[in-house]
């Protein structure tokens, strides 16, 4: 039979280790979560600048072809 005092001292190595591997899953959840909001920050930006770059190319498209259609039409020389 185990005496009570080494029952104690299971229970608090149990409890120490559950405490452990809690904090350890905690911290690899941030890790995971910041590393899934870094990754998305990323995607958010390049898309971001993929629509800049798109917005700045149809701009420039659409500047040619008004100046395209003025010249068809005689407004410019």
């Amino acid at each position: 039979m185990m005496s009570g005092k080494s029952f104690q001292g299971l229970k608090e190595q149990a409890e120490g280790a559950a405490k452990g591997a809690e904090n350890t899953l905690g911290q690899v959840t941030q890790d995971a979560v910041n590393q899934i909001t870094d990754a998305s920050q990323k995607a958010i930006d390049k898309a971001s600048k993929m629509a800049q770059d798109g917005v700045e190319k149809a701009t420039g498209q659409a500047a040619e072809a008004m100046s395209g259609f003025g010249k068809k039409c005689g407004f410019k020389k």
